[in-house]
């Protein structure tokens, strides 16, 4: 684990959720914090390459696993793994970590999706909002069509099977290390395989809610890869446009920029939050 970065757990009135928390390794944590939620078939672990990078900049930044995502236990009910549902559980954590302070919301693919309903519902004090690598809708291209097939095999063939014929293959045509392909295994068995599927189905079939964001007021900054594989480039720049927001596209990056192009992901991030926090403080 990286110096100032900590693994816990957080009990809530909505269950128990794993997280880890940066701090400054020197200084205090003077600005903001930030919480940052994952994608799909993801985990807290997606942004350990910018934790202590953004925590250095003097704020606290914490990133959590959702239920049913690996650490993070998560009931066999369908219903709790809806959009609205998780993004209720990042209401119940945005306030736990907040301190009273507005917090900065970043959500990562799907993460966007359930973070929306976070920033509509107006349940947290939010400071800003991040769509990272994420769209209007549900996910079209080539990633649509790989999450329908691997639903599809999920429902007659299981985790274990996708695991073997989809995200080991693919972690090790990448070159992934053998340290890193042990943790996805891991990370990808541990997960709920009810919310896999519930979750999966929201990924595809999410509806386009960027007119009711354009209502929200909240600095809005969107950020992805040049290479983005998920949601293509066009379509995030004009939701961009659509949001009235602020837009990052990162160089030489693909879907996960904060794996990709941790130094310039952390540093547009730590822009970004240090400009919406001045402009609130100086209203």
């Amino acid at each position: 684990m990286p110096p100032g970065v900590t693994a816990r757990r957080i009990e809530t009135s909505a269950g128990i959720f794993a997280i880890l928390e940066a701090l400054p390794v020197s200084g205090v944590a003077e600005r903001w914090p930030a919480l940052l939620v994952p994608g799909y078939t993801g985990s807290k672990e997606d942004f350990i390459a910018i934790l202590q990078t953004l925590a250095q900049a003097g704020r606290r930044v914490v990133a959590m696993d959702l239920r049913g995502q690996y650490q993070s236990p998560g009931p066999e009910d369908p219903a709790a793994y809806s959009c609205a549902a998780l993004g209720a559980d990042v209401d119940t954590i945005a306030t736990a970590v907040s301190g009273g302070d507005p917090v900065h919301l970043l959500g990562h693919s799907f993460g966007g999706l359930v973070t929306r309903e976070s920033v509509l519902d107006g349940t947290a004090k939010l400071a800003s909002y991040t769509l990272m690598s994420s769209g209007p809708a549900g996910i079209v291209g080539p990633r649509e069509q790989v999450g329908r097939a691997m639903l599809d095999e999920l429902t007659t063939l299981g985790v274990e099977h996708i695991w073997t014929t989809r995200v080991e293959p693919e972690a090790i045509r990448a070159g992934v290390s053998d340290e890193i392909v042990a943790f996805l295994r891991r990370r990808l068995l541990a997960a709920s395989p009810t919310g896999l599927l519930t979750m999966g189905r929201a990924v595809l079939n999410a509806a386009d809610r960027v007119d009711e964001l354009c209502q929200s007021g909240l600095a809005t900054l969107v950020l992805y890869g040049e290479h983005d594989d998920g949601w293509p480039p066009a379509l995030q720049s004009e939701m961009a446009h659509q949001l009235d927001a602020d837009c990052v596209v990162v160089p030489g990056a693909a879907h996960s920029p904060a794996v990709e192009a941790p130094e310039t992901t952390a540093a547009a991030l730590t822009r970004f939050w240090n400009a919406a926090e001045s402009e609130i403080l100086h209203r």
